[in-house]
């Protein structure tokens, strides 16, 4: 039940974040379609529970969309590092000035993904209208126990 609440809190977030780890990928086999699936049905749910405008539907599910595409980008690059990560390792002196390089260009990867979530969360926002951030507000409230 405490993760169907975190879907509310930022369900645009969620996708990018699913991605990124590669939880999606693994509970989905690497299917763009499914995962797409998977995040509209939640993001509609949310967007039903905020009696959100057709307008604010499509807004919001074409939000969904691009963050779930940046997040995929962010991710294709990470198992060509972990090829490379266990290339270094296999050295009998590994290349520290590429190490590093490899875990900032991940890092990277992350900070970028993250600023875009954050956007997306900014466009969610001036999306929805007073009450509606009102609602969600509350949501977050009672996830984090502020209540």
């Amino acid at each position: 039940m405490r993760w169907k609440r975190l879907l509310w809190i930022v369900p645009v977030a969620l996708a990018g974040f699913l991605t990124l780890t590669g939880f999606a990928a693994h509970r989905f086999g690497h299917d763009p379609e499914r995962m797409l699936s998977m995040v509209n049905a939640r993001v509609e749910d949310a967007l039903d529970d905020l009696d959100a405008t057709p307008e604010q539907r499509t807004r919001v599910l074409a939000l969904a969309e691009r963050l779930l595409r940046e997040g995929a980008a962010a991710r294709d690059g990470h198992h060509e590092a972990v090829k490379a990560l266990a290339g270094q390792w296999g050295q009998a002196t590994p290349d520290a000035a590429a190490v590093h390089a490899l875990v900032d260009a991940r890092l990277d990867a992350v900070r970028k993904l993250a600023h875009q979530a954050a956007d997306a969360g900014l466009e969610l926002h001036g999306t929805l209208t007073p009450e509606q951030r009102a609602k969600v507000a509350r949501k977050i409230a009672r996830f984090t126990g502020e209540r």
